[in-house]
This record gives C-alpha cells, sequence and structure tokens, in this order.
C-alpha cells in the first residue's frame, strides 16, 4: 500500500478517506434520482441543460448545469434526439441566392403560378426524420412530399422531381423557399433551372415570409404528429401521408369553407 501511493503520489491518509467515501452511500443518489425521472419524463429527449430547467421547474430544486451534465455522463444517459446538422458553405461550393419574389404575397391568380417548400424536422424512435413538401398556393394542395432520414439537397431534389411529374410546370413558376442549404446549392439550381423554375427565397431568419408553409408543418404536428407517442420512421411516415391525404381531400378551410381538392376541381 506505501509503494502504491508513492507511486500516484498521494498520501495513504487521502487513500484511505476515498476508500471509506466508496464504500458509504452515493451523496450525489438524491440527485441522480431527480435526473432520471426528468429524463424519463421528457421521453429520454431532454439534454443536460433542459433537464436542469425541468428540475427547478417541477420539483424546486437547484442543481448546477454543470453538475447535472457531470452525472447524466456517470449514469450514461443523454438525449436520443439527434443533433441538427449545420451545413456550411466551403470555399469550393457554389452558393447561389435568389431575391424574395413573394414579399409575402401568398395570393395566386391562377394554377401553377407560385409554389412554396421548406423542409421540416419529425422526431421518431431512430432519431431525427426530415419532411419536404411543396404547397400550390392557388387552392393550398400539398402537391409533393418526401420523408426520409437526412436532411440532404437529395431529398429536395426527389420532391421537386415528383412535384413535376404531377404538375403542369409552366416557365417562370415562382417557387419560394427559405435560405436552407439545400436551395442555395448548385444541385437545386441546375434542377430549377431545367424546369423553367424561378427560385424566390425568404429574408434570413424570417419565417414570416414563409408563412403558408409554417402554417401546414404547425397543422401536421399540431393534429397528427402529436397525437402519437414516439412513432417508429414507418408509422410517421404513415401518419404524414395520411394526414396529407385528409388536409388535401377532406379537410376544410376555414378561408374558403372548402378543401383544397375542391377549388382545385372548380379551377379544372
Amino acid at each position: 500500500m506505501k509503494a502504491m501511493c508513492a507511486f500516484f503520489r498521494i498520501s495513504r491518509a487521502a487513500f484511505y478517506a476515498w476508500a471509506k467515501r466508496k464504500e458509504g452511500p452515493d451523496p450525489d443518489a438524491s440527485r441522480k434520482e431527480l435526473i432520471q425521472k426528468a429524463y424519463l419524463a421528457s421521453h429520454r429527449t431532454y439534454g443536460y441543460r433542459r433537464v436542469t430547467w425541468w428540475i427547478a421547474q417541477k420539483c424546486g430544486v437547484t442543481i448546477n448545469h454543470k453538475a447535472v451534465l457531470r452525472l447524466m455522463n456517470r449514469l450514461g444517459i443523454r438525449s436520443v434526439a439527434r443533433k441538427r446538422r449545420i451545413y456550411k458553405n466551403s470555399a469550393l461550393e457554389t452558393y447561389h441566392s435568389y431575391p424574395n419574389l413573394l414579399k409575402r404575397d401568398f395570393t395566386a391568380t391562377r394554377p401553377n403560378q407560385k409554389w412554396v417548400t421548406d423542409v421540416t424536422y419529425i422526431l421518431t424512435q431512430e432519431g431525427w426524420a426530415y419532411l419536404s413538401t411543396i404547397k400550390y398556393l392557388f387552392d393550398n394542395f400539398i402537391i409533393a412530399h418526401q420523408f426520409g432520414r437526412e436532411n440532404s439537397v437529395a431529398l429536395v431534389q426527389q420532391n421537386l422531381r415528383k412535384a413535376k411529374q404531377k404538375e403542369k410546370v409552366p416557365d417562370g413558376l415562382i417557387l419560394h423557399s427559405d435560405q436552407g442549404q439545400q436551395y442555395t446549392s448548385q444541385a437545386y439550381f441546375v434542377l430549377t433551372t431545367e424546369y423553367n423554375i424561378t427560385p424566390s427565397m425568404s429574408r434570413r431568419g424570417n419565417c414570416w415570409d414563409n408563412a403558408p408553409m409554417e402554417n401546414f408543418f404547425g397543422h401536421l404536428k399540431e393534429e397528427a404528429i402529436r397525437q402519437y407517442r414516439n412513432p417508429t420512421f414507418e408509422e410517421a411516415q404513415q401518419i404524414i401521408n395520411d394526414y396529407i391525404c385528409f388536409y388535401n381531400y377532406e379537410r376544410i378551410q376555414l378561408k374558403t369553407r372548402q378543401t383544397p381538392y375542391q377549388i382545385r376541381c372548380l379551377s379544372s
């Protein structure tokens, strides 16, 4: 024992004090219990910051966030929510920017005049999944959607190709999006050029510039996704497919008192 303490450069008194503490009750037991309670209450989605806030709000106990992180690491628990990827444009990438042609004028006087598009995040048992959607502003019909495991340019390309197969795309059709990396990419530029589509973009950090798309995603999550707890990827895909069918063909809009499909039939 003396040789071991000398090797690690600690006193024998310090070693015996450590051994005694190790054999005694865990001083962090109550805090660990609160952390596990908060973690389970969040369906395993909370990281250390939200766990800290939950304990303070629900239990009235203040724990330093660094202590929460340390104890979560000891317990071997972490948020199951996959971190959202942040894409950066390297010097070798071509970055395309487009003017805001809609300027919040979301009315369309004729079919296939204005489309809006975006990608939203859906939490599944396997982590984050991504939904690319294109909405037709003339009748609010969801003309195409693509659900995938990666938030990629390919997801947006597949969805736009799907929309092109379903709809007649006249020259100059405006397709409005945010400034996500998918929409500033060279691949998106090439595809919209091929289809003679005119891209339009929201101002940076201004979700109201694409309000119709945000509005649809809000309805989808409130009226469908929230009704199912912790779905698998396949279950989420079916939920989305069913809701979009309902939204297009059965859901009466307050503004028009008709479904998107009814408006579409009247215009054809």
